[in-house]
């Protein structure tokens, strides 16, 4: 569970705690596939992902940018709320694959208490697989 973090603790530049999530599984997939409705067979069918040149299944990409708001609803807590997310992917997940989040404070608004994360989710090789922006709202 990544920590929270309280407005008036925020400075920019500040490193996020990192969240780590438990190795994608197949069933996840499969899961993720009814709750998104997107049953693309390179998500859940080995046969079909290797006719189209991989190796096997990969994750949603979605699937990433929804650990994305997991991690930053966990840092928030009851203190905020997420505005926008804006990502941008860059590598496969596979099942058993470990995605870390992580992040850093970009911007802190006294003013209006929005606070602008960057997030990177990275597999366990440290290579990047989504990164992103969040936009958030602390009451």
């Amino acid at each position: 569970m990544a920590q929270q973090l309280l407005f008036s603790r925020l400075k920019e530049g500040q490193e996020l705690p990192e969240l780590v999530n438990p190795p994608i599984t197949r069933v996840q997939l499969v899961k993720y596939a009814g709750a998104s409705g997107d049953f693309n067979p390179l998500h859940t069918v080995d046969s079909f992902a290797e006719k189209a040149g991989l190796d096997g299944v990969i994750a949603h990409g979605m699937l990433s940018m929804g650990f994305i708001g997991k991690y930053v609803r966990e840092i928030l807590a009851e203190h905020g709320d997420i505005k926008k997310i804006s990502v941008r992917f860059s590598r496969m997940a596979k099942p058993g694959d470990t995605l870390t989040c992580s992040g850093k404070v970009s911007s802190v608004s006294d003013d209006s208490q929005q606070t602008e994360f960057e997030v990177i989710v990275r597999n366990q090789h440290g290579e990047k697989v989504t990164s992103g922006v969040c936009l958030v709202h602390y009451f």
